[in-house]
This record gives C-alpha cells, sequence and structure tokens, in this order.
C-alpha cells in the first residue's frame, strides 16, 4: 500500500477502498513555497489532504503573524469557516515548502458522504482531529513550558525545522523568536 494512502487510512480510521474511492474524485494540485492555498477574507470550501509538504495556518493581526497549526505528509488541511459555511476564512493557508495535494470541494464530498457510511465517519474523524488540534493549541498556549511544547512539536514532526522559519515555530509556541533561541541554545549545551 503506498505510504500516503496507509497514512490516510490510519489517521482518519478509513478503509484503503474508501481512500481510493475519495482519491479518485478528488484533483492533484501543486503550491510552491510561500504560496497561498487559502487567503484570509476570501471563500474556500475545499478539503485537501497533503501528499507531500508542510502547511501553516495563521491569522494576521494588529501587524502580526500567529501560527495556529501545521499540517504535513498524509493529512488534512482546510479553513473551517469554508468548508462548514462556506463562508469567508479568518485564516490563511501557506505552503512552507513546493508542496502536492489533492482537494475536492465540500459539494462533492457531501456527495460521497451519502454514498458511503465509510466515507461519512471520514467526515466525522476530520472534525474530530480538527477540535482536538485547536483545543491542543489552546492549551499548551497556557502552558508555562515553552521547553516542553516545542520539543512535543520537534518530536512530532520533526521536518518542520527543515522546511519552517524559526518565526514560525515561536508564534505557534506563543513565544518570541529570541525566547526558542534560547530555548534551542540550552538543548544543544545539555545534549553535549
Amino acid at each position: 500500500m503506498d505510504t500516503f494512502i496507509e497514512k490516510l487510512c490510519n489517521r482518519y480510521k478509513v478503509s484503503e477502498t474508501d481512500v481510493q474511492t475519495l482519491l479518485g474524485c478528488m484533483e492533484e494540485v501543486h503550491f510552491k513555497k510561500k504560496e497561498l492555498i487559502v487567503r484570509e477574507g476570501t471563500r474556500n470550501n475545499n478539503l485537501y489532504f497533503i501528499k507531500t509538504g508542510i502547511w501553516r495556518a495563521y491569522y494576521h493581526k494588529d501587524g502580526v503573524d500567529t501560527t495556529i497549526w501545521f499540517a504535513s505528509d498524509g493529512e488534512a488541511a482546510f479553513s473551517v469557516w469554508g468548508y462548514v459555511d462556506n463562508a469567508y476564512s479568518l485564516i490563511n493557508i501557506e505552503a512552507m515548502c513546493d508542496s502536492v495535494a489533492y482537494y475536492i470541494s465540500r459539494t462533492v464530498l457531501n456527495q460521497l458522504f451519502s454514498s458511503s457510511i465509510g466515507l461519512a465517519n471520514l467526515g466525522l474523524h476530520l472534525m474530530d482531529r480538527q477540535l482536538l488540534l485547536q483545543e491542543n493549541w489552546l492549551i499548551s498556549s497556557g502552558s508555562p513550558r515553552a521547553r516542553e511544547r516545542y520539543l512535543t512539536l520537534i518530536k512530532e514532526t520533526p521536518e518542520l525545522l527543515q522546511y519552517v522559519p524559526l518565526k514560525h515555530i515561536a508564534s505557534y509556541l506563543w513565544i518570541t523568536p529570541q525566547s526558542l533561541s534560547r530555548i534551542r541554545a540550552k538543548i544543544a549545551s545539555s545534549s553535549l
């Protein structure tokens, strides 16, 4: 089984047959590094599955970008506002490196959900993961131990260091880039 398909099956608890059906209705799309997939203030009701690459979601307020999530190979990415309500997005989603993804509109996806219990369950798992992602982000933002948040993030997604500027990782961790540099220096010196 293809690694990408295996990741989708395992992450979203869906059968290989259902994943193949879904991919048969999706279109492949390529994004360049720093390209916006979703732009704040526009409508985008597409669901994306990242085949290769890393994306970040962020909002811009008072001249500051705040990163709210990262997604990588085998993960779904979408603007909740566009996907759920066909409303204007309050976030931007940006490719952190050249990326390949598959996408499907919410309209076509709803037709698939109606045709298959397995695919309908995929929709439930997508929302479950989105809720967990958001709650983890909110809870970790209040955590006093930025070092532990950083170590957990890098353990879960080590490729972030290769593609994501430290200022975006710091933003996600709710700390300054300078604080992140100090944390990284202390970790490096303690592992010598």
